[in-house]
């Protein structure tokens, strides 16, 4: 086992919450060390939302008319809430593949013969892929700035916003762990990983006001999309404009989005923590 596999110190192991808490972070350490000494992990997973915020802001923003907001900056304020979500929903995917390679590679058999908490592995995993991502929220925002996004309603609710924004990203991480151990390669990892993840961004208010989409029955279910729940209370929050004339045309998920994206994070992380630490006591059985 090479030195960088393990980050000192040695999980203490044992019982009760301080312990597991203790082993959590020591995996986290463990991780975010493999990430200081792989820069590229960091660095492509800041180019593709770069990519996104230019070429929707530059090629299609002038094609895709918000309504209820006019000037050239319009959709640009529109669609970063819709790339920030997008971007950090890709979480899932990133932990999948990170999970897998771990098992692939025994490094989930080293850690079982350690005196570790079982859940220390995935809030470890976790952790350090939802710290990452403060970074790249952090390259978003600021390009996002340079391309005229702007925060128009306050710092409270701008905090409001992020914090939003970083549970459910949080909330995503916990579905991908599931996936990455459930698959028996990284490669059935990456795939399945972005496989479900596409639409559930597409098919929502991120990109295009939601009353654009159709048939009828797929407007329904953006409307109830997590995704589009997150979008929507990050838009509002923000100040940005958010495609609807008024309340009065809001689907309900819509015009109480802020409450409905919090109850999606949090439903999603009692479904997918215990889920997945049950998965994982039976890939070491």
């Amino acid at each position: 086992m090479s030195s960088d596999t393990l980050a000192p110190p040695v999980p203490v192991g044992g019982g009760g919450p301080l312990t597991a808490l203790h082993d959590a972070w020591v995996v986290t350490l463990r991780n975010l060390r493999r990430m200081t000494r792989i820069p590229e992990i960091v660095v492509f997973s800041s180019i593709q939302p770069i990519m996104f915020v230019l070429l929707f802001s530059f090629v299609f923003g002038g094609a895709i008319p918000v309504p209820g907001a006019e000037g050239k900056t319009a959709y640009r304020e529109f669609l970063l809430p819709g790339i920030f979500v997008q971007t950090l929903a890709f979480t899932a995917a990133t932990t999948s593949v990170g999970l897998a390679d771990d098992l692939h590679k025994g490094l989930i058999d080293r850690f079982r013969s350690l005196p570790i908490s079982r859940s220390a592995v995935l809030a470890g995993r976790t952790t350090a892929d939802w710290m990452q991502n403060l970074f790249v929220l952090l390259v978003m925002a600021t390009c996002g700035v340079i391309v005229g996004w702007r925060i128009n309603d306050g710092f409270l609710n701008a905090v409001a916003a992020f914090a939003l924004l970083m549970l459910f990203a949080y909330a995503m991480s916990w579905i991908g762990a599931v996936i990455g151990l459930s698959v028996r390669t990284v490669e059935a990892a990456n795939t399945i990983g972005f496989i479900w993840i596409f639409p559930l961004t597409f098919l929502s208010n991120a990109f295009v006001p939601a009353r654009k989409i159709s048939p009828q029955w797929l407007q329904t279910v953006a409307d109830w999309n997590p995704v589009s729940a997150t979008v929507q209370a990050l838009r509002h929050l923000w100040g940005n404009p958010d495609g609807y004339i008024g309340t009065a045309n809001m689907p309900w998920p819509i015009r109480h989005a802020t409450w409905v994206s919090l109850f999606w994070s949090l439903l999603i992380l009692a479904v997918f923590v215990p889920l997945s630490v049950r998965k994982y006591r039976s890939v070491s059985a």
